[in-house]
């Protein structure tokens, strides 16, 4: 299994895209600051340094880093978290 990581138009924002399903149905979860979620994957994100807010759908997450964040610290412990799920 791995994780595919794509760029966004927004350089703040990178796509995790999974193998796997991570969400069933066909509504988004969107998680901001202070928020918390049904899905611990998303709560695990949220607490990682640097990371400002994520949204998730069937196969992928996308996470909005903070502005002072630099992706090659956040990106591995994002892949790791996904790891740590299964996907």
């Amino acid at each position: 299994m791995a994780v595919h990581v794509e760029a966004t138009p927004n350089p703040n924002a990178l796509k995790f895209t999974s193998d796997k399903l991570i969400f069933e149905g066909t509504n988004s979860i969107s998680v901001m600051p202070g928020d918390t979620s049904e899905h611990e994957i998303m709560n695990e994100l949220m607490q990682l340094d640097g990371v400002d807010n994520v949204f998730g759908y069937q196969n992928f997450i996308t996470i909005n880093k903070q502005f002072d964040a630099e992706w090659d610290n956040v990106s591995p412990k994002v892949t790791e978290v996904m790891d740590k799920h299964g996907y």
